[in-house]
């Protein structure tokens, strides 16, 4: 069985992230599989930040909150896959990053890539097993 996780606040008839035929988040059996998440507020529909730090806060603010709203903790997340705009920001998103995970990590693969808004200058996806 399938079922639809919205970001906090919302619902699965909202769209805050824009109108992509897509769900925030699926929860099939024990796995949550979290669709791309960039830094915009899913509540006010905003971008946050004008930098990576910033930016990648919000993403995996906005992916703890889907994690989360299917019952599992970002220590259930097992693979994180990382879409930067600029590889030169790499250092500064992991520092970041490593706020939310701690060891062992989720295995990841990060790639460099355009986004379809330039103000965006990161995307990730995830997946989290209870």
């Amino acid at each position: 069985m399938r079922v639809a996780i919205p970001h906090p606040g919302t619902t699965v008839a909202d769209r805050p992230m824009g109108p992509a035929p897509l769900s925030a988040a699926l929860k099939v059996r024990d796995m949550v599989f979290v669709s791309g998440q960039v830094a915009i507020d899913p509540l006010t529909g905003a971008v946050v930040g004008d930098d990576v730090a910033r930016q990648t806060r919000q993403v995996l603010q906005n992916i703890k909150g889907l994690v989360e709203a299917a019952g599992l903790t970002m220590a259930h997340v097992v693979k994180v896959g990382i879409f930067l705009t600029r590889l030169e920001d790499f250092a500064a998103m992991n520092a970041v990053y490593s706020e939310f995970f701690a060891a062992p990590f989720p295995a990841r693969a990060t790639v460099g890539v355009s986004l379809n808004d330039p103000r965006l200058l990161i995307e990730m996806d995830a997946i989290a097993v209870a």
